[in-house]
């Protein structure tokens, strides 16, 4: 974790949030229980920030500093508003390509997966508050400075940014092993987001139920199934191929 994108200290991280700093994440130590620490879980309660409890060695490694049980990352860039996103690419008489992340958690793929959304053309990255890579150091490089010029946006939930996007009237395609259809066979020539799910279950099956379409990639070795940040490329050039 670069120094410049951390903070540690429970009150500078009380007043980094209250000043509307981009607080990707906040590590807490295990059973802290000051009052001070009582104030900075309110604060980030009210805020929505994304926490986790961590044994205080994770602390230790993350800063030789006296972090008091308190260390968060700082987001190097700021997060779009995924409706008004969505408002600027249509009214701009762009065919709208938006790829959602389900809770991938690896930064070094979620770099590799912005750099290849970067060179195909994608609208907008959409990930989720919770459980989500943070924008760290190793995100910027994977992603080859990709990362600052393209839209990312955070929501709440997964399932709310689909249902955004299908009124918005933008089909959803999740990326699935859990399904007859190839991804060759489907039109991603229309207005589209694609679905890409975490390294270790795949997309959520409650966000399986509420998707428009789903599809794989055809598999003929004895692994099955491929790293996300390759699978998604492979999606993504399909929808450039049928573009084109």
């Amino acid at each position: 974790m670069e120094k410049e994108h951390q903070i540690f200290g429970i009150r500078a991280i009380i007043e980094a949030i209250q000043a509307g700093a981009t607080v990707d994440k906040v590590y807490i130590q295990k059973e802290a229980s000051s009052e001070l620490m009582k104030d900075l879980m309110k604060v980030m309660k009210r805020g929505n920030i994304n926490f986790s409890y961590v044994p205080v060695e994770k602390l230790n490694r993350l800063t030789p500093n006296n972090h008091q049980g308190a260390v968060a990352t700082i987001s190097p860039i700021s997060f779009f508003d995924l409706e008004s996103l969505i408002e600027s690419v249509i009214e701009n008489g762009k065919k709208p390509l938006f790829l959602i992340l389900d809770q991938i958690s690896d930064a070094r793929n979620f770099g590799a997966i912005i750099r290849t959304a970067e060179c195909t053309g994608v609208n907008g990255i959409i990930v989720q508050k919770a459980g989500s890579a943070p924008v760290n150091g190793d995100t910027v490089k994977t992603s080859a400075g990709a990362v600052f010029n393209i839209p990312i946006c955070k929501v709440e939930h997964i399932k709310d940014a689909i249902f955004l996007l299908q009124a918005s009237g933008i089909k959803t395609v999740a990326a699935t092993e859990k399904t007859d259809q190839n991804i060759y066979d489907i039109s991603l020539n229309e207005p589209v987001a694609i679905i890409m799910g975490s390294e270790d279950r795949g997309v959520n099956p409650s966000v399986l139920k509420i998707v428009d379409e789903k599809a794989k990639l055809p598999m003929f070795g004895t692994i099955g199934s491929l790293n996300v940040s390759v699978a998604c490329g492979a999606f993504l050039y399909e929808a450039v191929r049928q573009r084109s």
